[in-house]
């Protein structure tokens, strides 16, 4: 029987384009870490680029047949960035060629490097291309599966098993003539649910009306419901309709049911016998064509065993009951909403931030979101408004500290660290950089070019 095989974990790719065979030896020996590619010309570097597919090149722009000039290198990158556009292209500035170091910049390749070349300043700038490349990478790989999510019963978003059967649970119902009760935790989207049901239903040309029952003061809530007569109380200087009547040929949306007090559910059941209401200070029954739609968190078998609800009225508002699962039962969704709302809140406050780091992206997928949807609808609105860079991190998020997840990557994991260190660096020295690179043991360089690597504000 053999020996099991080691499986070695798969190096990055770094395609080196360079005639210079000194310089290739150099610069293969400085990058172990990487899967080292050689190319002496533009048509080597585009078959391997083609064949390995590597994510950070780098050019010298003075190739063969034109060693001395840039022809060559620009047509190099030209065509590389053609071929694949997310790859990150460092192009060789030689003394005086700056302006064709910036000319390369301007068609698309990542940065540059000057020579003779500095191998940690050269390392530096490769390992910071990896990063952002991998980091653009999750990003697209993110914006592909929001491509699978399912806009269902018009505003929901959602590519969860779970909520797609809830969906189809409420389009089945839609037209059926009998009450939906929706229970679910705080911020799962009762009332957006609800809305999907009026606009599925026969019901969607007329009104969809709704309340919050625990919102409203329990000697206020009746006059609410069922409106009132002129005079039937001081200040009733009007009839007034209420809510149930205002839903007529529509739906009346009663959220957090379990609040109404015992009562006022005497009445409501009576509502529902009869389809009638008398309003306060009324003596006439008026016919009511609404459909109620109600939602609770709370446990009514638990309440009508303390007497707190009604037996008699949970089964009339409980006809079809439709248990919606939290944020963290619906698998995936929680990144595609971030995207949502990213999109969405970057339009309207912060049109420089475009995505997610890693650290952001591994805390979105491990933290329990307690408050559900509205929960991450309020985190990420935060998020956009206080990212300082283009992309949110799970700082912005202010998921950092609670959170214990673990990072995507070591990589991941040593960047969170990095800007930690950083950060308390420059807050102990009020900013000063040469103090900072002394404290944490650096050059001034160092730290701008991790400043610039973090897109961290000094």
């Amino acid at each position: 029987m053999n020996a099991p095989q080691k499986i070695e974990q798969q190096k990055a790719k770094l395609l080196i384009v360079e005639d210079d065979e000194g310089l290739q030896r150099q610069l293969r020996w400085a990058y172990d870490d990487y899967e080292v590619l050689v190319a002496s010309s533009r048509e080597v570097a585009v078959d391997l680029l083609r064949s390995e597919e590597p994510a950070v090149v780098t050019l010298d722009l003075g190739l063969p047949p034109d060693p001395d000039g840039v022809t060559e290198g620009f047509a190099t990158l030209e065509t590389i960035l053609s071929l694949k556009p997310d790859t990150k292209v460092i192009v060789a500035s030689g003394h005086g060629a700056r302006e064709s170091a910036l000319r390369a910049i301007s068609s698309g390749a990542y940065d540059f490097y000057q020579k003779p070349v500095d191998i940690d300043q050269l390392g530096l700038i490769v390992r910071r291309a990896f990063q952002l490349h991998e980091i653009e990478n999750e990003n697209r790989r993110l914006e592909e599966r929001s491509g699978d999510e399912r806009t269902v019963l018009g505003t929901m978003i959602t590519a969860a098993p779970e909520m797609l059967k809830v969906a189809r649970t409420i389009e089945r119902v839609a037209n059926a003539a009998v009450s939906v009760m929706l229970l679910g935790a705080s911020g799962t989207g009762k009332e957006l649910l609800a809305r999907g049901l009026h606009q599925s239903s026969g019901r969607r040309n007329g009104a969809f009306v709704a309340i919050n029952c625990a919102a409203i003061p329990e000697n206020l809530l009746e006059a609410e419901l069922f409106g009132y007569e002129k005079g039937a109380f001081t200040g009733a200087i009007k009839t007034t309709e209420g809510k149930i009547e205002l839903a007529h040929g529509g739906t009346l949306f009663l959220d957090e049911v379990g609040d109404i007090p015992l009562p006022l559910q005497v009445k409501l059941l009576r509502f529902l016998q009869e389809r009638t209401i008398e309003r306060i200070g009324g003596r006439k029954a008026i016919p009511v064509d609404t459909r109620i739609v109600c939602a609770t968190h709370q446990d009514l078998p638990e309440m009508i065993k303390a007497g707190s609800f009604r037996e008699d009225l949970y089964y009339r508002l409980a006809e079809i009951v439709v248990k919606i699962p939290t944020l963290a039962e619906r698998h995936g969704d929680a990144t595609l909403l971030a995207k949502h709302f990213l999109n969405r809140f970057s339009k309207e406050m912060n049109p420089a931030v475009k995505g997610f780091a890693p650290s952001a992206l591994s805390s979105i997928n491990e933290w329990p979101w307690p408050g559900n949807v509205r929960e991450l609808e309020n985190r990420m609105k935060r998020a956009v408004i206080m990212a300082e860079g283009k992309l949110i991190t799970a700082e912005d998020l202010d998921l950092e500290e609670e959170g214990e997840s673990l990072p995507v990557n070591l990589k991941a994991a040593r960047e969170d660290t990095d800007r930690k260190v950083i950060r308390q660096a420059l807050a102990r020295t009020e900013n000063n950089i040469s103090k900072a690179a002394k404290l944490l043991g650096i050059s001034r360089p160092t730290l701008y070019d991790l400043l610039k690597q973090y897109d961290l504000q000094p």
